[in-house]
């Protein structure tokens, strides 16, 4: 099975990490792009190692670019994506699994954080999991409901989904939708529409999700 690896930022106060801040890049990107969202939380965090790995496949046509799983735009998008999801999952599980083996930082001390087919990834693994996380954060994805969603068998993190209304790429009702069925399912979820933002992460919606990270990591 493909090890992900990328680029890691030490934690901010020089102790040895207590928490883990992992962030799940989006399609043809890589975890170049959202490392850089962690000086935003270090100050909050300042015990906690970020890690954006890279995703397990090349996107072709690119020297640098990186997918969770294949982007198709005929048939049924939202079931081709949750096949997508599950066939990524195991490769992200054992990413989880050896962190927490390597540096004893518990699932509970550990933050998910994706970007549009990441936060695809982040929601469909942190939600497939026995135990619970501190919190993910979903910026411009979409619910894929892992098996066992929902049911006492998996924990019920609280989640932060943030999604701009004028998104072409991943259809804002997709985080509108997901906010229905994490309420419906017990979830504890912190919702924010960005008025007028598109595929990418705006100001407004980064300060919403660094207030819900203030909040979880508190707790």
């Amino acid at each position: 099975m493909t090890k992900l690896s990328g680029p890691m930022l030490p934690p901010k106060s020089g102790a040895p990490p207590q928490q883990a801040v992992v962030l799940l890049h989006g399609y043809g990107s890589n975890g170049a792009d959202l490392i850089g969202l962690a000086p935003y939380w270090q100050d909050g965090l300042p015990d906690a190692v970020f890690i954006s790995p890279n995703a397990p496949q090349h996107c072709e046509g690119t020297a640098e670019g990186f997918k969770w799983f294949d982007v198709t735009f005929d048939g049924d998008r939202l079931a081709s994506r949750q096949t997508g999801c599950a066939l990524a999952r195991p490769v992200l599980l054992e990413f989880l699994t050896d962190l927490w083996t390597q540096t004893g930082i518990a699932p509970e001390q550990t933050l998910l954080v994706g970007f549009s087919q990441g936060a695809m990834m982040a929601l469909h693994v942190g939600l497939s999991l026995p135990q619970r996380l501190m919190g993910i954060v979903a910026f411009s994805g979409a619910l894929l409901p892992p098996e066992g969603f929902g049911t006492a068998a998996v924990g019920h993190p609280p989640i932060c989904l943030v999604h701009g209304d004028a998104d072409s790429v991943v259809d804002p009702e997709r985080s509108a939708d997901a906010e229905i069925a994490l309420r419906l399912a017990g979830y504890d979820v912190s919702y924010h529409v960005s008025p007028g933002g598109g595929h990418g992460i705006a100001p407004d919606g980064l300060e919403f999700a660094s207030q819900f990270i203030a909040r979880v990591a508190t707790k």
